[in-house]
């Protein structure tokens, strides 16, 4: 096992889904899960006890959802990558999830070694996204106007690809949060797109970052 194997959260508030997930991770030598929780809640409280390095978060859940422990998670643990894992891929889960700060959103029939390269991949900062998801991003994408992002449009767009969060790309740059948020306003415009994720997969299909 590698000296430091990365550490891993379920949460999915049924037991079957977590044991279910908690064995597709067993003799998996640089992932080890070390915590499960029901809920947002729970999920927030072995956070701070056990640290895992990634989540992977179900959305729909009692008490605190999916969305609302994703944006507490990058409030107070902005080092943690959260990955969502639902059997839900409509418009509007992927968007709230996304903008809360998911660095990936996948399927729950995701076949078992690609969940173990999600968990490396969203660990090592990279983001990961469904084919569905991606189909139903690119599929929001209006044509191009003319122009292109600017180097700083563009540096702030890298650091949302990251998952960063507003606050933290402004202080990142040295920057306002207003600052960035005029930044995206404009990135949006020029890649003829309508949220962050959307912008981050436009740009990488143009090589931009």
């Amino acid at each position: 096992m590698p000296e430091h194997p990365l550490r891993l959260m379920i949460v999915d508030d049924h037991p079957v889904v977590r044991d279910g997930l908690r064995g597709m991770f067993e003799g998996v030598p640089d992932i080890v899960v070390v915590a499960e929780a029901a809920d947002g809640h729970e999920a927030l409280a072995l956070t701070r006890a056990e640290r895992p390095d990634v989540v992977l978060m179900d959305l729909r859940m009692p008490g605190l959802d999916g969305v609302g422990a994703i944006e507490r998670l990058r409030a107070d643990h902005p080092a943690v990558r959260v990955v969502v894992l639902t059997t839900y891929d409509t418009d509007a889960d992927v968007s709230r999830a996304l903008t809360a700060g998911a660095a990936g959103y996948l399927l729950k029939d995701a076949p078992r070694d690609e969940l173990h390269q999600a968990v490396r991949t969203a660990a090592a900062g990279g983001r990961v996204l469904a084919p569905s998801v991606v189909s139903l991003l690119m599929g929001r994408m209006t044509p191009v106007p003319a122009g292109a992002p600017s180097p700083r449009e563009l540096e702030v767009l890298k650091l949302i690809a990251r998952g960063a969060a507003n606050r933290e790309v402004a202080r990142a740059l040295l920057i306002s949060e207003t600052t960035v948020k005029t930044h995206l306003k404009h990135v949006f415009a020029k890649l003829g797109v309508d949220n962050r994720a959307a912008a981050v997969v436009a740009a990488m299909e143009r090589g931009l970052i």
